[in-house]
């Protein structure tokens, strides 16, 4: 288990995962939709979570949801690296009725964000354009590759919820065991 403590003059946050776990989630940011897709993301990638964030959500969610990234990616980062013994890449499809965004992920130490999402439109008063935010922080601080594509949808709900169940079960199957060493043609990651 791997915790990670970080504070600024605009958030508070702990944050504990581990990567053995069974999906287990306690978040509490202050923003009710993200606490429901940081719930999703532990639930089907198998990582159990809990995620505390005091954050000034009285001026924006832009903040919170920003450095949960950050702090979520390098709380990751600390429990992959050195990697060995993963399959490293893989892809994932997860519906949510008419909604269906692909995730194609790479756990090799090369952070790079393709995200072909909505971003116009809100769902309440968390904008659209914050999902990329979470995306974009988690991604490069656990020095990961990870496409993030909209394939069709209407409801932006099950949109942004089909996009966290693709990336945590691409997830789940990325960080899946296998029995050589390190996943790559370099022999180093």
């Amino acid at each position: 288990m791997t915790e990670i403590k970080r504070e600024t003059k605009e958030t508070k946050i702990e944050i504990k995962v581990d990567i053995q776990g069974s999906g287990k989630a306690n978040i509490s940011t202050g923003v009710g939709f993200f606490d429901h897709m940081l719930e999703t993301l532990a639930k089907h990638s198998g990582i159990d979570m809990e995620i505390f964030c005091d954050g000034d959500i009285d001026v924006d969610f832009h903040h919170t949801v920003e450095d949960v990234g950050i702090a979520l990616g390098q709380a990751l980062y600390e429990e992959v690296f050195p990697i060995k013994n993963i399959e490293r890449f893989a892809n994932a499809v997860a519906i949510l009725d008419e909604a269906a965004v692909e995730v194609d992920l790479d756990i090799g130490g090369r952070p790079y964000l393709v995200y072909e999402m909505p971003r116009e439109g809100a769902i309440r008063e968390f904008d659209l354009e914050l999902v990329e935010e979470f995306f974009k922080s988690l991604v490069f601080n656990f020095k990961i590759a990870a496409h993030i594509v909209y394939k069709r949808g209407t409801n932006k709900h099950h949109i942004v919820e089909s996009a966290f169940k693709s990336f945590a079960v691409a997830l789940r199957r990325a960080l899946s065991y296998r029995e050589s060493g390190i996943p790559s043609t370099k022999g180093v990651l």
